[in-house]
């Protein structure tokens, strides 16, 4: 046999082995096809039927109640004007007006909610400052504008942040009308009440600040929770004091503050004849006197034109208040309708609700409303002074919020019928202050 058979006989014989081998190994599974990456849909662009604004305030304890139902009254009213007005863009405007019960991480949620999932253009209202500074931060994450009507905290516009507007006055407005009150009324000494929030503890220190600046002496101040009723420890410590004060200015927001002005009467701290007694400007709403029946001779704040100046636009919102509530409407209702009307004209104006359109029409609003000519002085085309001559708190503020101070001087008396104290321009009965147990 020669090499090449050999060679043949031998190639042969690896080649069965090979086979044998191979019918031995496990079948490999098959890789199953890669499935296909799904396609995202692309999102059909739906137009909205409807232009929305968030309206937020507080509906629920412990938040001003009668604050948040006033408000949310006026801008449902706002809007059903408007819309018989053709509405804006050719849309109506739809209002989804959402309760933060004046907790400020409940005002978060809700303001992202209204953002995120109701689609809504822009935030309008609220009346706490505690709750208005946190939304203030998600409104400038989310580029959304916001229009406060009832915050007074400085620290709602001092932010800067271009999203933030505000139609309130700010709490340094406010303390310097009622230090140039107390100045003129002769008071010296003045004890504080303030809550524990934003709103409060800023307006104490605005009114340190202001009663400084007019050689006023604060004795004391107290802070209180917001939610508070008993109020007997404080009330007791103050009538211990001697001299007693002059003023005790509360700054106590919503139906905590109709405990305090009750306790205060019916203990005899204030009013009397030697100590003014101050309260918050929800005395102007019936629910006062059902709380507060000693509430006779209460000095508060009013944000707003007397009705002896009310235009047009005034009477009508008036009209439609006092049929529902058989009241006239206070400020923060007044504030809120305006803030729908101001947010319309800017839509309008910007033809667009594109935030930064809309931001930019915000700052050149130029409109008569319930309260007065709205416009803001500070804007992105006029900054504020660099050299800190203009306080933080003007950008994008209201310059011309009227603020007067008024008082009562019968039982159960209507608010409208009360006297206007200060300023002096205003005044109604030739005083700056009514004492206890007298008539104007």
């Amino acid at each position: 046999m020669n090499i090449y058979a050999r060679n043949g006989l031998f190639l042969s014989a690896l080649l069965i082995l090979a086979l044998l081998a191979t019918s031995c190994v496990a079948p490999v599974a098959p890789v199953p096809a890669q499935a296909p990456e799904p396609v995202a849909e692309e999102p059909v662009a739906q137009e909205a039927n409807t232009i929305r604004i968030g309206g937020i305030g507080p509906l629920s304890a412990p938040g001003s109640v009668v604050g948040g139902i006033a408000m949310q009254f006026a801008m449902s009213l706002a809007v059903d004007d408007i819309n018989e007005q053709g509405g804006v863009l050719g849309k109506p405007v739809e209002l989804i007006f959402a309760d933060t019960e004046g907790l400020p991480e409940r005002g978060v949620a809700v303001a992202e909610r209204l953002i995120h999932e109701n689609n809504v253009v822009a935030l309008a209202g609220e009346y706490h400052s505690a709750v208005g500074i946190p939304i203030a931060d998600v409104a400038h994450e989310n580029g959304i504008p916001v229009l406060f009507s009832e915050t007074w905290s400085d620290a709602i516009t001092e932010t800067g942040y271009p999203e933030v507007f505000r139609i309130a006055p700010a709490s340094s407005m406010n303390a310097r009308a009622s230090a140039e009150w107390f100045s003129a009324v002769g008071a010296d000494d003045i004890v504080i009440i303030a809550e524990n929030t934003d709103y409060g503890t800023g307006q104490a220190d605005q009114d340190q600040k202001f009663a400084e600046e007019l050689g006023l002496n604060i004795m004391e101040i107290f802070f209180v929770e917001l939610g508070t009723e008993d109020f007997l420890p404080i009330l007791s410590r103050i009538q211990a004091m001697d001299p007693s004060p002059d003023v005790i200015r509360v700054a106590v927001t919503g139906e905590t503050s109709y405990n305090l002005a009750q306790q205060m009467a019916e203990l005899g701290v204030a009013p009397t004849e030697t100590t003014i007694g101050t309260t918050n400007q929800v005395a102007i709403q019936p629910e006062f006197w059902e709380s507060v029946p000693n509430g006779n001779y209460f000095v508060y704040a009013l944000v707003g034109l007397p009705p002896s100046l009310y235009n047009d636009t005034t009477r009508r919102v008036a009209e439609a208040y006092e049929a529902q509530f058989d009241t006239a409407p206070p400020s923060y209702a007044l504030e809120a309708y305006d803030t729908i009307w101001i947010l319309a004209d800017a839509i309008e104006r910007a033809g667009t609700t594109e935030p930064e359109a809309l931001i930019q029409a915000l700052e050149e609003t130029d409109i008569n409303l319930a309260q007065g000519r709205y416009y803001f002085e500070y804007t992105s085309q006029n900054p504020l002074p660099d050299d800190g001559s203009v306080p933080a708190f003007m950008w994008h503020q209201w310059p011309d919020p009227a603020i007067l101070l008024l008082q009562y001087f019968e039982p159960n008396q209507d608010w409208q019928e009360a006297a206007v104290i200060w300023p002096e321009v205003y005044q109604t009965h030739d005083t700056l202050y009514i004492t206890p147990g007298t008539t104007p």
